[in-house]
């Protein structure tokens, strides 16, 4: 009997993993989103049960996936009462793929054992066309011998095993994960610089990003984010909130083992100011525009009440550009 597969969270990551599942022969049974109308509209295309509780996908799936915003967002899915995926969830298996804190990832854990289930963290270093495409750099965390129960499921997102990675223990791939992004900000904030003071100083932006990928400030941000700086086109793969929100993690770490991470600070901050601002949903190449001269807004817009999400991003197929993450 195949393995039945769930997925709650159907933002750009989470739909795109649900149909590559599908593509390649796995049993999609049961999505849920809080979002009714994009539950029923990728259940649909992939001829899946659209859920409208928590329980319902447990009920349907052995192994379900989640990819949510935050740690709230994972307490409640994972509540300890009322509806959650916990209900019914004995000898069910939860891969849970986004990025947020190692403390709730510990903590979903616990709470999986309690009720029956298993738990690992599968976090993604990757973006929607890799997701689209199965590419996806996955590193694992938690019981080794549920890594080896679920690893075919995780191959066939992750270019057949190539990309896939075991961390270590619950909680380790998390932290690995929010290092990967704290250095990825860095790196985007410090690319962001150079082309503003090339700018400023009158080079050609074309001519500089060529020298650059010749020489020692060539990164991986540079191939992926140096065009868009320059040319202002921030279409979104990777939101600057949510660049803050993982440096926010990185620099908690930072602080309960007692470092100073000046410039994970200072990266930090910017990408705070640009939600503060109001283009936090740019893409996180665009924290060139508070470096330019004379791109940066001057003021936040008008506060407006906006509802609580617990996934990511509008489900989409995937765009043209790879390797924002």
């Amino acid at each position: 009997m195949s393995t039945r597969i769930g997925v709650v969270g159907l933002g750009r990551m989470g739909a795109n993993m649900a149909r590559r599942l599908k593509d390649c022969g796995h049993a999609v049974t049961a999505l849920y989103d809080v979002r009714p109308e994009v539950v029923k509209e990728l259940a649909a295309e992939l001829g899946s049960a659209a859920a409208s509780t928590l329980a319902e996908v447990t009920a349907a799936a052995d192994v379900i996936l989640t990819v949510v915003t935050d740690d709230a967002a994972m307490d409640r899915i994972f509540a300890k009462k009322g509806d959650s995926l916990l209900k019914g969830a004995n000898g069910r298996v939860f891969i849970n793929c986004a990025t947020v804190s190692p403390a709730i990832h510990v903590e979903v854990a616990k709470r999986s054992t309690k009720a029956g289930a298993a738990s690992l963290e599968a976090c993604m270093a990757s973006s929607i066309n890799q997701a689209r495409a199965g590419t996806l750099y996955l590193m694992v965390g938690g019981d080794e011998p549920v890594f080896t129960q679920v690893r075919e499921v995780l191959t066939k997102l992750s270019d057949d095993g190539k990309l896939l990675r075991y961390v270590g223990t619950t909680g380790k791939a998390a932290q690995l994960k929010a290092l990967v992004n704290m250095v990825m900000n860095i790196n985007t904030a410090g690319l962001a610089e150079g082309l503003a003071l090339a700018d400023a100083v009158g080079l050609d932006l074309t001519m500089v990003r060529e020298v650059f990928s010749q020489t020692g400030a060539n990164s991986r941000v540079l191939v992926t984010d140096g065009e868009d700086m320059q040319n202002r086109d921030h279409s979104c793969f990777f939101s600057a909130s949510h660049a803050a929100k993982d440096s926010g993690i990185a620099l908690e770490l930072g602080r309960k083992a007692r470092l100073n991470l000046p410039l994970a600070e200072t990266t930090f901050a910017q990408y705070s100011r640009m939600t503060r601002l109001g283009i936090g949903e740019l893409d996180k190449s665009g924290i060139a525009e508070l470096t330019f001269k004379g791109r940066a807004p001057k003021k936040a817009p008008a506060k407006s009440k906006a509802k609580k999400a617990t996934t990511k991003k509008p489900a989409a197929k995937p765009a043209k550009k790879a390797g924002k993450r």
